[in-house]
């Protein structure tokens, strides 16, 4: 059975290309409202090829980008090298090799529904200074919208497995548990996509649980074709505007 971390291999120039980044607003209330400033210290758990630590990263503070995937974490690398308070470490969300009492705040960005939850936690708790926050945050899918839901039944029709899917309807809060008392702020921010062709098809491809073309074909292909045809019927002028927003669940562990 293939483990989590090598889910995302040979996908890294993929994701990097057609994952969306997240809402600036999103980021602009890290920052004005839950705490963050550049002398935080973020440990971003989950990394990948760093989506959400360059925006951490832009506003000047010292983040760990942890990623177990070498495709994922190199080609983060690759492109955050530039920045003095970049460090890149190997390691599972579960056996974290960072220092007891060490960082403000934990990230997760589209990553922690592959951790096992319980060992996680109790990292963060080992890791986490006094008072210090989890924060985790998705880019989400609007399911109420027709597209979307048209979308998700292709998705789950041509998906390799289910793991990483969803139900149609996001993770929501499902997660609350993993706080102290159930206690949490949840935020949600716009952040609507708008695509060509490449971009619509390429974003589904990115997931994990998205044929490959050397090992599934006639997945890969129906997928493609099928998405093609969803795209334009509601594209307007070669762009379709898909309903999108970003979220984040912040409270203590």
């Amino acid at each position: 059975m293939q483990k989590n971390e090598e889910r995302f291999t040979d996908k890294a120039n993929i994701y990097k290309q057609f994952r969306p980044s997240y809402s600036k607003e999103l980021i602009e209330y890290l920052y004005s409202q839950a705490g963050f400033n550049q002398e935080s210290i973020i440990a971003d758990i989950g990394s990948g090829t760093g989506i959400l630590s360059r925006l951490l990263i832009e506003r000047g503070s010292l983040v760990y980008c942890v990623e177990p995937n070498d495709d994922m974490r190199q080609t983060a690398e690759n492109d955050l090298s530039e920045f003095d308070n970049f460090i890149s470490i190997n390691s599972p969300a579960e056996n974290l090799s960072l220092q007891n009492e060490s960082v403000n705040f934990v990230t997760v960005a589209q990553a922690f529904h592959w951790f096992n939850r319980e060992m996680f936690k109790t990292e963060c708790q080992r890791i986490l200074k006094p008072g210090g926050k989890v924060v985790l945050i998705w880019n989400e899918r609007d399911y109420q919208n027709e597209i979307v839901k048209k979308d998700f039944i292709i998705r789950e029709k041509y998906a390799i497995d289910k793991k990483g899917l969803g139900i149609g309807g996001g993770f929501k809060h499902e997660y609350q548990k993993f706080f102290i008392d159930g206690i949490f702020d949840y935020k949600k921010f716009n952040n609507d996509l708008q695509f060509n062709k490449d971009g619509f098809i390429g974003r589904n491809l990115s997931a994990s649980y998205a044929p490959k073309k050397e090992q599934h074909p006639e997945k890969y292909h129906g997928l493609v074709n099928e998405l093609s045809e969803l795209f334009d019927k509601y594209s307007i002028d070669g762009i379709l505007n898909y309903p999108h927003f970003s979220e984040c669940y912040i409270g203590r562990v």
